[in-house]
This record gives structure tokens, C-alpha cells and sequence, in this order.
């Protein structure tokens, strides 16, 4: 029987209780996932017969009734081998996670499918989220899918349009808070604490790291066997505490004989968690004003801590920052030489490579899969704000080969 457990004083709850923190000592909240149960349904072999998605892996998911699930048919992203890349910064075997490819963009869909479903299954009418952005999105996309209404806090001026604009399209009810993300998201625990009718949506909910294990799931069947590292952006932290669980729960029923050090990494100016691993702390210090141009990650007192670095830790793992201007070196890097556009924060476990060779920490025989968690669609102004607009010339052919620099044949230009 799956239920819920406090990872700092061990309390359990039932699955179906509607909480979010530990009664007893406030401690964060995990599914604990009856494995014993996952062996025996998934020994059939049915399950392989499905195509790669979040719900391929439905037994390992704490939704009792399948007709309560919503899906968008999220997972299933490509995992993209990187060769032209993997050459320039001197590694033989990089792959990227490309989790823009799920319908709203993000890798958030992956636990809102679950979340959602579950709030279906509870009966809930009204669900709520603080977000940076591609949360908001996410929620919005599902909680019309299913007939909810939805509620979004947002810090004021710090949300990329793209992202803004699919919650406002999804029809959500938004509201900026003039503040940071840490701020929306007090105002959000406040009012799901003042009105029990109000679900909350964020990564602190359990069920949203439930469905984002399925990431590690996708990524042991892609390549065969899980990979040496796992680099992942890390903002509110719940990510990459779900495919760590992930890849505990695929070694316990079977489905993999190893594990992945774990690798986080964050913005120089929103890095609690990088600055707790090099202290070898066990607990963070927060950033009260956090600023990156990875506007997915600019938080400063992440709700999953406690799960980062446990994963960090219990998988040998390790944790690093990257500067501004590197983020948006690797964003341009990624998408000139393998043709994937990723958002900034996307963008950061490319930009730990070099620095990660150089300290040591990755070898170039690694086998290494970098998470992009989100399209560069989210965050298109960036683009346009730091690399400028194109050249506005006029329509006479002569203009043209000018401002192109073509002054050989075309044949030639083109080789």
C-alpha cells in the first residue's frame, strides 16, 4: 500500500489526506511507493507493450482509478545523442534530455499530469501554484484539460512573455505579487491554509514529484542502462530529487543494476543549494534577492532542499554554479551546433561541462545526460535583449548580398 512519509521525522499520512507538510515537525512530504506491489504487476511485461510516456508507468504512480487520469500525452521526450558538441568541449559520450518537447513546453508537465490526476481523484475543484513561469504554464494547460479553475501567483516583471502567455490563454486567474518567487509562494501556502476548498500545485505537493520520476524511467529504457551523470538545473529543487527517486525505484523492482551520480547546477546569483554542498552542510542558507538570467531557476529558498542534497549526497554526486553570461554562451552553443533551442536555466548543465572537466568531477568516457527542462520559446525575448535583432535592409538584391557578405558565388557560400 503506497502512503505519504515525512523525510525528516519519518510520520506517515494516508495517500489520500490533503496535506503538504508534516503535522509534527513541518518536515517535507514523499510518496512511499509499494515496490513489492510495482514487481508483480510489471513482471507480466505488459507495461513495455505501451509507448514511452509518463503513463507507460502508471504502476509505479499513486492513482488508484485510471479513469481519474488528465493527460496532455506528456513524457516521451527525445534523448538526444550530441556528438558536434560532446567534440567541442572534449567528451565521447553527451546526451541531452530534451524535455521542452512535452505539451507546454516544460518538463512540469511530466509531475502535473499526476498531480492533477490526483486532485481529480480527491475531488477538488479549485487548484493554485506560485510559479516562475513554466509551472504556471503547465498547471493552467491541465487544469482546463480536467475543468478546474486555477489560480496562479507570479513574482511582478520577472516572468518570461511566453510563459505568461500560455497561462493567460489556458485561462487562469493571475495575479503578480510585487516580490520574488519565494514571496508568491508564502501567499500561496497562506491561502490554501485560510481555504481547505484551494489545492496546491507546487513541488512541495508529493504527487508533482511522483510523475517527474518518470524522467529517469525514459532515460534507463532509452539508453539501455542509466547513464554515469545525470546534470540537472536546479531552482526549486524538486527535480532532480524526483529522478533520483526514480532511479532508486527502477534499481529496487529490477529494471537497472546501477545508479547515476547526481549533478546539480545552479545560477551564480540563486545557488543556496551549491553554496550548503561546498560547506558539506545539511541544510541551506537562503538568498533573499536571487538574480539570474535563468529566470526559471532565480529562487532563493527552495522548497525540496532537504531532497536535492539528499540526492546529492546519497549518490555521490556533486553541485556547481555557472555565471550569466556562461548560461547564455551554452544556450547559443546548444542551439548552433545540435539545433535545440532550450530556455536559459535549460541551459546551465552545459555551461557546468568544462568547469566539471576541469575540477574533475566528469571524465570524457562518462556517459553524460544533461536535462534541458524547458523550450527556449519560454524565455524568446532573452534572445533578442542580449544577441540583438536581425538587420532591417531593403529589398534590393545588391543591399542584400552586402549586409550578407556575399561577395563570392553562392555555390561557394553554400559548401
Amino acid at each position: 500500500m503506497n502512503y505519504l512519509k515525512c523525510i525528516e521525522c519519518d510520520a506517515t499520512y494516508d495517500i489520500d489526506e490533503i496535506i503538504y507538510k508534516c503535522g509534527k515537525c513541518d518536515g517535507i512530504l514523499e510518496v512511499v511507493t509499494d515496490l513489492d506491489e510495482v514487481s508483480k504487476k510489471i513482471s507480466t511485461n505488459k507495461w513495455k507493450g505501451t509507448s514511452l510516456s509518463v503513463w507507460r508507468y502508471a504502476d509505479f504512480l499513486p492513482i488508484k482509478d485510471r479513469m481519474n487520469i488528465v493527460t496532455l500525452n506528456e513524457g516521451g521526450t527525445g534523448l538526444h545523442r550530441c556528438k558536434r558538441l560532446a567534440e567541442k568541449i572534449g567528451l565521447n559520450k553527451l546526451f541531452i534530455k530534451f524535455e521542452g518537447e512535452n505539451p507546454t513546453g516544460s518538463f512540469k508537465d511530466r509531475g502535473m499530469t499526476v498531480g492533477i490526476s490526483k486532485a481529480r481523484e480527491l475531488g477538488v475543484s479549485i487548484v493554485i501554484c506560485a510559479s516562475t513561469g513554466n509551472t504556471s504554464a503547465s498547471l493552467s494547460a491541465y487544469a482546463a484539460k480536467s475543468g478546474m479553475q486555477c489560480i496562479v501567483l507570479v513574482p511582478a516583471g520577472k516572468i518570461g512573455v511566453g510563459k505568461l502567455a500560455q497561462a493567460i490563454a489556458h485561462g487562469a486567474r493571475l495575479v503578480q505579487v510585487q516580490g520574488n518567487f519565494d514571496d508568491s509562494l508564502d501567499m500561496v501556502l497562506q491561502l490554501c491554509e485560510r481555504n481547505n476548498q484551494i489545492y496546491l500545485l507546487n513541488s512541495i505537493n508529493p504527487f508533482r514529484i511522483e510523475g517527474q520520476k518518470t524522467l529517469a524511467f525514459e532515460v534507463v529504457e532509452q539508453l539501455g542502462v542509466p547513464p554515469d551523470c545525470m546534470i540537472m538545473p536546479v531552482g526549486n529543487a524538486g527535480n532532480i530529487s524526483a529522478a533520483w527517486k526514480g532511479f532508486n525505484e527502477f534499481e529496487a523492482v529490477g529494471l537497472a543494476e546501477t545508479k547515476p551520480r547526481m549533478i546539480a547546477v545552479q545560477a551564480e546569483g540563486a545557488s543556496p543549494i551549491v553554496n550548503a554542498y561546498r560547506k558539506k552542510a545539511l541544510t541551506i542558507e537562503p538568498i533573499l534577492s536571487p538574480e539570474t538570467v535563468a529566470t526559471a531557476i532565480r529562487i532563493g529558498n527552495p522548497v525540496s532542499w532537504m531532497k536535492a542534497l539528499n540526492a546529492i549526497y546519497d549518490s555521490t554526486g556533486y553541485a556547481e554554479t555557472v555565471t550569466d553570461q556562461e548560461i547564455l554562451d551554452a544556450q547559443r552553443l546548444l542551439a548552433q551546433n545540435e539545433g535545440i533551442f532550450a530556455e536559459p536555466a535549460s541551459a546551465t548543465p552545459i555551461a557546468s561541462l568544462r568547469n566539471l572537466m576541469d575540477e574533475g568531477v566528469i571524465d570524457k568516457s562518462d556517459s553524460i545526460v544533461c536535462v534541458a527542462t524547458g523550450h527556449g520559446l519560454k524565455d524568446a525575448d532573452v534572445i533578442t535583449r542580449v544577441f540583438g535583432k536581425p538587420v532591417e535592409v531593403e529589398a534590393d538584391i545588391g543591399k542584400i548580398e552586402k549586409s550578407l557578405n556575399l561577395l563570392v558565388k553562392y555555390d561557394r557560400w553554400l559548401e
